[in-house]
């Protein structure tokens, strides 16, 4: 990679990390429905006026809306507004690589190496660990919520391959016209008119959070994202996103103040290794089989 994409896939990593330290001030302030729906009006909003809607049809676009908007960030969103640290949830939501392999033996017939089974048996054992921590504890649901929704992810990213070679740009702006309605009548049910008369009235930090998560992490984000894909093969490009949650818990430190403890950082640690052995582990072993 030129030194210029490396910036640029830089670039992203600290956008991806900082987002959850921007979702934890915008929850505490604006009811997590809200603000899901809320993030997408912003994606679609004025994008979809200049960009044209890509080459897939319509049930594939909801269906991605749904997971990734309605599903996803609902309850990340949820889980992070009940207490779920910013730090160990931009982690935790990495296991949706793990998902993505599960759910595509069982809908795309592809079998995942040994190796990787095996990286995903120590990011799961380290998943535990930090279970083990919260057991019966106030952050056990949320963690269970933030595990929802990296599933959703890995669901999103399986529509998204059924979806082909499309602009991801276009895939994601177009996509976003699906979450805002449901995510206006989840919270007008669930939370009443109560957060909504209140959205004039809330912070600068607020404001901003919402507008960083809707234009920084999703539109320019992915669209960087998106470029970096389409110049690069996805092994080379992918695994800088074992960066995010580095970013993440430090940013989680610095601006939040969020500590950890010695179990949280073992299980991270074992998460980590996982991820590491899943990304890197087959094209190691197939290069000693060469030399």
């Amino acid at each position: 990679m030129s030194p210029r994409d490396i910036a640029l896939a830089l670039g992203v990593v600290v956008i991806w990390g900082l987002n959850f330290v921007a979702i934890k001030w915008g929850v505490d302030e604006v009811s997590p429905f809200l603000m899901t729906g809320l993030r997408y009006l912003g994606c679609a909003l004025p994008a979809i006026f200049f960009v044209r809607r890509p080459a897939v049809g319509w049930p594939i676009l909801i269906a991605y809306g749904l997971t990734v908007g309605v599903l996803q960030f609902s309850f990340l969103f949820s889980a992070i507004g009940l207490g779920m640290p910013a730090g160990l949830a931009s982690l935790v939501m990495q296991m949706q690589v793990f998902f993505t392999l599960g759910l595509a033996m069982v809908f795309l017939g592809e079998r995942p190496t040994p190796l990787r089974l095996v990286g995903a048996a120590i990011a799961l054992f380290g998943l535990l660990t930090i279970g083990a921590e919260h057991l019966g504890g106030a952050v056990l649901l949320p963690l269970l919520m933030t595990l929802l929704a990296a599933f959703f992810w890995a669901s999103s990213n399986i529509i998204t391959k059924r979806a082909g070679q499309v602009d991801m740009f276009a895939f994601v702006v177009w996509s976003s016209l699906v979450p805002p309605l449901p995510m206006l009548a989840l919270s007008l049910i669930l939370e009443g008119p109560g957060p909504l008369l209140a959205l004039p009235f809330i912070s600068p930090q607020a404001l901003f959070s919402i507008a960083f998560i809707a234009y920084g992490s999703t539109l320019v984000g992915y669209g960087l994202w998106a470029e970096l894909l389409g110049r690069y093969p996805a092994s080379l490009v992918a695994p800088f996103t074992l960066l995010v949650p580095v970013v993440g818990f430090a940013a989680a430190f610095v601006l939040l103040g969020e500590q950890m403890t010695m179990l949280e950082v073992i299980g991270s640690l074992l998460i980590f290794a996982g991820l590491i052995v899943n990304v890197f582990g087959p094209g190691f072993v197939a290069r000693r089989r060469v030399a």
